[in-house]
């Protein structure tokens, strides 16, 4: 599975992104999805998941009610919208995939299976 994340840039305080990751090399409804996030100096945290049918979603506490997490089987792509950026959501954001019937959990960002580059989001006062 090969995994590519885009969107994320320099944007301030108090506004939004929305990043994109698209699937290729895999069947994307067999596979839950998920957002990570690596900040300067720190180890990589979960951020949010989506099982296949993109109706169930599982979000951290630092990111709960201003992140949304989605998905669009058709495009074979996940999303993640990003809302009321705080100086702390300043990472390394990398998408992930985890095959449905897989160890771990997902929902809670544990035995992810593919990877993606990650895009840096830099959120300046």
């Amino acid at each position: 599975v090969q995994l590519q994340a885009s969107g994320g840039g320099l944007v301030q305080v108090g506004g939004s992104l929305r990043l994109s990751c698209v699937a290729s090399g895999r069947t994307f409804r067999m596979l839950h999805m998920g957002w990570f996030r690596q900040a300067p100096g720190k180890e990589r945290e979960f951020v949010a998941a989506v099982e296949w049918r993109g109706v169930v979603t599982y979000y951290s506490d630092s990111v709960k009610g201003r992140f949304t997490i989605s998905r669009d089987n058709a495009k074979n792509t996940v999303y993640l919208q990003m809302n009321s950026l705080n100086s702390e959501d300043t990472a390394v954001y990398y998408c992930a995939a985890h095959d449905i019937g897989s160890g771990g959990d997902y929902s809670t960002g544990i035995g992810y299976d593919y990877w993606g580059q990650g895009t840096l989001v830099t959120v300046s006062s």
